[in-house]
Order: structure tokens, then C-alpha cells, then sequence
């Protein structure tokens, strides 16, 4: 073949061919992959809109307080509080991050369900409520009481018969609805209890909604004097009486961590422990380490390992041990399970912490 003729024959091949490339393949644009993001040092990175494809189940592969908010309340409205909460421990105990959140969640749902039940407390709490630290009974016994007309009443009887623990606990949430953050006004009101036991336990949760006002927003901080804050960084723990002051040490260092933005400054959790250090003239500081070691526990759930080394940044023994000890008592108040205790401790590699994780938690000093 000449060599021109071959050239125009191979020209007409080649079109062809390209031709018949253009017919067959699929033109339609694809969505674009999002680009890996590196974790946040202080836990997982909640993916942008779009970039996280749904698991299998319909879940997305990474929750953030409000798509989980949303779902559950959701669930609620077609079904009932009982669905909601199932579903919240479901995915509490599959991704331990959610933990971080998953307690106000409750508190919204505990809210809701009062308001849908027309304040029947007993249809209300007639769910399984012991999910993600008793939250929604938490949320009920708020509702209930800042609707009451009769609080002084109510808060001895709210509970009746049982007055469980959890329950009280939320009767001190709710009392500092109905005195609107006044301590000494809440205080009476938890004085009222017969026990000091339960007083204790009701101050819990006053305390806890001091320090933590608002936990449906993760921005809220304690409306705290900042001149009073000067001159006491415990405040007002110290000028507390003798049978209240554990608590309120207990819960300060929530406030803390909160105006240290501690999701972006995971040194906050080491710095918790040396301002802990200014409560040793009034005697808090024991409390007040157990108080970070049990936050640390709860915003770092899905990595117990790293918890326990903020415990032991801390420069004294005695101050290690109280901090693992707040570890421990967060983790078995999540997971109530007989095991939890040593699954715990079995994940710390921290050998002195994990001597004194092992004895709060009732275990043999050595692993099995």
C-alpha cells in the first residue's frame, strides 16, 4: 500500500474508533470525594455537609449534636420517647464520641416528653430513662418543676416513692429553674429533703446546672461574677456550707473547661488539674480533681488511653489518684455494665493510673 493511501485509511480507522469512544462512555459528572480531614486533637472532626457518606443503616458516618438531636426527636414524634431512646443508646455505645453530647439530648427529649404527656410524670418516666446518665429523667424532673405551682411541695414528692438517686439529682437540676441560679434560695430548697443524703444528691444537681446553665448549648458558660472570680477562682464554692462544698467543687471544673475551649485546647484537661490546685485552702482540692478527671472521661470517652494521661500530668500522687478515680466514676456511670471498671482500667497503659483506676473500681490490683 502507498504510503499516502495508508495514512488516509489509518485516519479514517482512528475517527472511528473515537467516535464509538464518545457513544459508550458515560459523561455524567460525578460528585466530587472530599478530601481527608486530620482528626482534631481533642476528638473526632465533625465532617462538612456532604462529605461523609450514610453508613448502611441510613446513619452518617459522623453525628454532631444537632443531626442526632434531630433524628431522635424525630423518632419521638412518630413513635415515642421509649424508640428515642433505645436508638440513643444504640448509637452512644457504638460511637463513644457522641457521649459528648448525648446527656443534653436526653435532657431535650425528657423535656418534650412532659410536654407531650401533658406533665404525667409517670407515663413519662414509665420509658427506659438510664441511657446516657439517667439525661431524660434529668430533663422530666426540670420540666415538671419549672411548670410546678407548688415546688416547695413538689420536690419531696416528685420522686416518692422510689427517690432514686438519678431522680433527686434531677430535682437539684430543676431547683435552679425555679430559683433562677440563686444558690442560697436552692440550697433551702434542697435542705428540705430529710436525709443528708439526699440533700447532697440534690445539691449534685444544682451544681452541675451552675457550672453547666445551659447543656442544649454546648456555648453556654456559668453566668459567674467575673470580679468574684478574681479574687476566688473556685467561686463560690468555698463560702458554700461544709455538706454542700464537695459537690460544688465536684462540678467546677465543667466552667473551667468550658472557658478554656477545651474541644480546641486539649490542654485544658492538664491545666484543670493545677487550677484545682487553688481550692487546697478551703479544702476542695481533692474534689475538685475528681471533678476533672471524671469531665475528661466524659469528653474523651472514645479514647480512655489518652484520659488517663491527663491524670497523670498531674505533679503529685495524691492528686493522680483522685483524678483516675473521677475517670472511673464517670465511666461506670455510662456504662453501667458489671465489666465496665475493667475494660476500663485494661486500656490505660499508664501503670500507677491504672493501679488506681483498678482499686476505685473495686479490682484486684493485678490484671486478671
Amino acid at each position: 500500500m502507498q504510503p499516502r493511501v495508508f495514512a488516509v485509511v489509518t485516519a479514517v480507522l482512528l475517527a472511528a474508533l473515537g467516535l464509538g469512544a464518545v457513544l459508550v462512555t458515560d459523561w455524567t459528572p460525578k460528585p466530587a470525594t472530599a478530601a481527608a480531614t486530620p482528626a482534631d486533637p481533642a476528638g473526632p472532626t465533625a465532617a462538612a455537609p456532604g462529605s461523609a457518606s450514610p453508613s448502611p443503616t441510613g446513619d452518617p458516618a459522623v453525628w454532631t449534636r444537632s443531626t442526632l438531636r434531630n433524628k431522635l426527636m424525630s423518632e419521638m414524634d412518630a413513635a415515642d420517647p421509649g424508640v428515642a431512646l433505645a436508638d440513643l443508646d444504640r448509637i452512644s455505645k457504638a460511637k463513644p464520641y457522641t457521649v459528648r453530647f448525648c446527656h443534653p439530648i436526653a435532657h431535650e427529649l425528657g423535656h418534650a416528653a412532659v410536654k407531650r404527656y401533658h406533665q404525667d410524670f409517670q407515663k413519662v418516666i414509665s420509658f427506659p430513662h438510664e441511657t446516657c446518665a439517667a439525661g431524660y429523667l434529668h430533663g422530666a424532673v426540670e420540666e415538671m418543676l419549672a411548670n410546678s405551682q407548688d415546688p416547695q411541695h413538689d420536690i419531696l414528692t416528685l420522686c416518692a416513692p422510689a427517690n432514686t438517686g438519678p431522680c433527686i439529682h434531677g430535682v437539684g437540676h430543676g431547683i435552679m429553674f425555679v430559683t433562677k441560679q440563686d444558690i442560697p434560695s436552692a440550697r433551702a430548697l434542697c435542705d428540705k429533703f430529710p436525709s443528708q443524703n439526699r440533700r447532697i444528691t440534690c445539691s449534685e444537681g444544682v451544681f452541675m446546672q451552675l457550672f453547666a446553665p445551659d447543656e442544649e448549648d454546648e456555648k453556654a458558660k456559668a453566668n459567674l461574677p467575673a470580679d468574684k472570680l478574681a479574687a476566688e477562682p473556685l467561686y463560690p464554692c468555698p463560702e458554700q456550707p461544709s455538706l454542700y462544698q464537695s459537690a460544688c467543687f465536684f462540678y467546677a471544673p465543667t466552667f473551667f473547661l468550658s472557658s478554656h475551649d477545651y474541644p480546641n485546647h486539649p490542654e485544658a484537661f492538664a491545666q484543670a488539674l493545677q487550677w484545682c490546685l487553688n481550692a487546697q485552702a478551703s479544702g476542695g482540692e481533692n474534689d475538685c480533681s475528681r471533678g476533672v478527671g471524671s469531665r475528661t472521661m466524659k469528653y474523651n470517652l472514645d479514647r480512655e488511653d489518652w484520659a488517663a494521661q491527663q491524670c497523670a500530668t498531674a505533679k503529685d500522687a495524691w492528686q493522680r489518684k483522685a483524678c483516675a478515680q473521677g475517670l472511673v466514676s464517670y465511666y461506670t456511670v455510662n456504662y453501667t455494665d458489671n465489666g465496665a471498671a475493667g475494660r476500663l482500667c485494661a486500656k490505660i497503659t499508664d501503670k500507677e493510673i491504672q493501679g488506681y483506676c483498678r482499686s476505685a473500681g473495686g479490682l484486684s490490683s493485678t490484671l486478671d
